[in-house]
């Protein structure tokens, strides 16, 4: 839309260059009529940037930013929008912090208030994609409806005015040489498209109040998303707040070490050592590793849980805000699947996006 604009300008000002140069001037339209069109073409402008921005503030992710564009064909169909077919950031973090509570365990202080808090996030990224869809509903969708018809529709009378302006111009100049009604006939088309490119302005910028109520539509979701975010963490801190008080009134358990394990070697006469069944192993450093070897037999090994993971063939430098970087060779986790080209993933504490063809799959996510 800019760039016809400043087509159009730019072919105006030569027509007007090539009027003088000819030694006439061309004619002029009124002040209220070249007002209109300023104000109309400041009206294009914010259109067009207040959509990129409001964008940016849903979703500052440029990855993920992409995904919130998909919903222009689906939010043409209302009500079947579920979501905006990208994870939010609150989700994430919910999901490690509820995965590693349970792992840890809900019947711990800190387990359990993991998977407290990582429900309460998982909660504030339902409360986000409600966001994320009104303001697409309600703001950005009616602004771009703005950009494509009305104004795209002046824009089609301005350049019709024009070329009835130039004909009419080039007409005039050649008065006597050929038939008046000719040059009648392009001043009434003249005047015509004024008319009309003036009439649909003036109804533009006169309903303006249709915007007016569109920015209220964006502030009624903001607040909304804000009273229902609040709700959420005035529960989670009620919550940890009734965590922290039973830990405190709850006596301390003292630690009670666990009795060494005896060593039974059966009869005295075949025990090499000649040491007593009912005496444990003096403490020397030739008898340590026999001594753990027998303290580890008590114990269960524990294998970590498999996790969806990929191998990095490539080095891979982030080049925008959430993505992630790794060295080739690195192991990194999969959490999630962006779409058919970038995957989610952690590595060193650290979580973002990635491309597929940079990794090889060791373990797939579950479908």
């Amino acid at each position: 839309m800019l760039s016809k604009i400043l087509v159009l300008y730019m072919h105006r000002k030569g027509n007007m260059v090539s009027e003088k140069v000819g030694g006439a001037e061309g004619t002029k339209l009124d002040d209220d009529f070249r007002d209109l069109e300023r104000k109309v073409d400041v009206t294009s402008k914010a259109v067009v940037e207040v959509i990129s921005k409001t964008s940016e503030y849903l979703q500052p992710n440029p990855a993920s930013r992409a995904k919130l564009s998909m919903l222009n064909t689906m939010s043409k169909i209302r009500g079947q929008v579920k979501n905006p077919g990208y994870p939010q950031a609150e989700g994430l973090l919910g999901e490690c912090m509820g995965k590693f509570g349970r792992e840890l365990g809900e019947d711990t202080n800190f387990g359990g208030a993991l998977v407290d808090v990582g429900e309460a996030m998982k909660r504030l990224a339902e409360v986000k994609d409600s966001l994320d869809i009104d303001v697409k509903q309600n703001f950005i969708d009616p602004l771009q409806g703005l950009c494509d018809k009305d104004l795209r529709e002046i824009q089609h009378h301005l350049k019709k005015l024009e070329g009835r302006r130039l004909d009419y111009d080039y007409k005039k100049k050649r008065q006597g040489k050929i038939p008046d009604e000719e040059v009648r006939q392009a001043l009434e088309k003249f005047h015509e498209s004024k008319e009309v490119a003036e009439t649909s302005m003036y109804n533009l910028l006169e309903t303006d109040i249709e915007q007016v109520s569109q920015l209220s539509s964006l502030v009624e979701s903001q607040l909304q998303y804000h009273r229902q975010a609040v709700q959420v963490l005035e529960e989670l801190s009620d919550k940890l707040r009734d965590r922290m008080n039973e830990a405190q009134t709850r006596p301390r358990r003292e630690y009670t070490p666990k009795p060494k394990p005896i060593f039974d070697f059966g009869d005295d006469n075949h025990s090499n050592g000649g040491y007593s069944t009912s005496m444990a192993l003096p403490p020397s450093r030739n008898s340590e590793p026999s001594f753990h070897s027998a303290r580890l037999s008590f114990r269960k090994p524990r294998l970590p849980p498999e996790q969806p993971s990929c191998k990095a063939l490539y080095d891979f430098e982030p080049e925008n805000e959430g993505e992630l970087g790794f060295r080739e060779g690195d192991i990194i986790t999969l959490t999630n699947q962006i779409d058919e080209n970038w995957y989610e993933g952690m590595l060193n504490g650290q979580s973002g996006f990635f491309p597929l063809n940079y990794v090889e799959v060791l373990i797939p996510l579950p479908h």
